[in-house]
């Protein structure tokens, strides 16, 4: 048999799907496990939604689409962009597609010629340095640290570009650590990329998910010229619980939208026509939903920091957007627990998982091996058990 291709080899699988997947094994196998692990709202699609889907099919809107997505979909797109970020897209410059995720990779294979560097903030979301292989690109991670917030400064930024810099991927609000940039600080970013000219892919995927009454900036807003290099990406999935949905999307400047319009109409055809009505109705609809679930969040994870921090040998810095938080374990590396000696998170998570019936995700595959990641994308009742478990597990007991 001939070698299959080294970029495709490559690649790692996601680690957040592994712990997902071993959770949902455990599960089905009858034992008592909690699940911290996956990204995704636990609130069901509203109703109004779900009811536009049905109509959908119901209507015989089950046929092919524009490759880029229906004009009535980019166009209720531009106005949310309008009256969220205050930001002005034509539909010609919106390329909807199948998930966030993959228009991130359409974005990259848009951008990204073999050998060009692409500068990735750590800790990351693990998709990110995976995509940027499977387009040749070669990621260039900067590590930033808990007590900077987690967020790249503009000097950081500067240092890492070379001439063979191409892009940057900033995830604002951020998965995993939660952290948000302030308008100050993407101002100094934007002014390094403008003056080194680099393109910025900016996942603004938990854009409507943010606490403290704190403002979202979107990248593309700072200036002309920062807006000229950004590529947004955004869709339906978090903000309104549609993750299984896979409705995703691109807002470019007009011959970078070209580019991936082109690019998807030969690689995914076009996107789901159900799912583009369904999306269209949580876009043009009242956004009272997605204000109720931001509250939720934010009470739960105003509850899970509180009480986190309440536990000896972990910590974590209180979020500010997704709903994420990234507990630090750096006291328990080096010591043992169960007759394993803690080296990383994957030491931890596994532990954890198997003796304390917990299921969170491991900081080593975000590129941060002392951190493991926490969702509250979850009752009330499963975080207060979940960190009572916590407790019970690093006191050495067996759940």
């Amino acid at each position: 048999m001939k070698e299959l291709s080294k970029l495709a080899l490559g690649v790692e699988p996601s680690t957040t799907m592994a712990i997902d997947s071993m959770f949902k094994q455990m599960k089905a196998e009858g034992l008592d496990v909690i699940g911290f692990g996956a990204g995704e709202p636990d609130f069901a699609t509203p109703d109004h939604i779900k009811l536009a889907g049905i109509a959908a099919i119901h209507n015989n809107d089950t046929k092919y689409t524009p490759s880029a997505g229906t004009l009535e979909l980019r166009k209720a797109i531009c106005q949310r962009l309008r009256e969220d970020c205050g930001l002005e897209y034509e539909p010609s410059q919106i390329v909807v597609s199948n998930g966030a995720k993959s228009c991130v990779y359409e974005a990259l294979r848009a951008l990204v010629n073999p050998g060009d560097e692409v500068i990735l903030p750590a800790p990351y979301w693990v998709s990110y340095i995976e995509l940027i292989k499977m387009v040749g690109g070669v990621p260039v991670v900067i590590e930033t640290r808990e007590q900077d917030q987690f967020k790249l400064t503009a000097q950081e930024l500067r240092e890492a570009i070379t001439p063979k810099t191409k892009c940057m991927i900033l995830n604002n609000p951020s998965n995993p650590t939660g952290m948000m940039y302030s308008r100050k600080e993407l101002e100094e970013i934007a002014k390094v990329c403008v003056e080194e000219d680099i393109y910025v892919i900016s996942d603004e995927i938990y854009f409507q998910l943010v606490y403290d009454e704190e403002e979202f900036v979107s990248f593309a807003s700072i200036s002309p010229e920062a807006k000229e290099r950004t590529l947004i990406i955004n869709g339906v999935s978090k903000s309104y619980a549609m993750t299984g949905w896979r409705i995703g999307y691109v807002a470019a400047n007009p011959q970078v939208a070209k580019v991936i319009s082109n690019y998807v109409s030969h690689c995914a055809g076009s996107p789901c026509a159900v799912s583009q009505k369904a999306a269209l109705t949580a876009y043009t609809a009242s956004q009272e939903m997605v204000e109720t679930m931001r509250r939720a969040f934010e009470r739960r994870r105003n509850y899970m920091v509180e009480r986190m921090n309440q536990i000896e040998g972990v910590s974590c810095i209180r979020p500010h957007g997704a709903f994420y938080v990234m507990m630090n374990i750096e006291k328990l590396i080096g010591k043992e627990m169960h007759g394993t000696v803690i080296k990383d998170a994957d030491d931890f998570g596994n532990l954890f998982l198997k003796y304390g019936k917990v299921a969170v995700v491991p900081g080593t595959g975000f590129g941060a091996p002392n951190f493991v990641r926490w969702s509250y994308a979850t009752s009330r009742a499963n975080i207060q058990e979940g960190l009572d478990r916590l407790e019970r597990f690093l006191k050495g007991e067996v759940i």
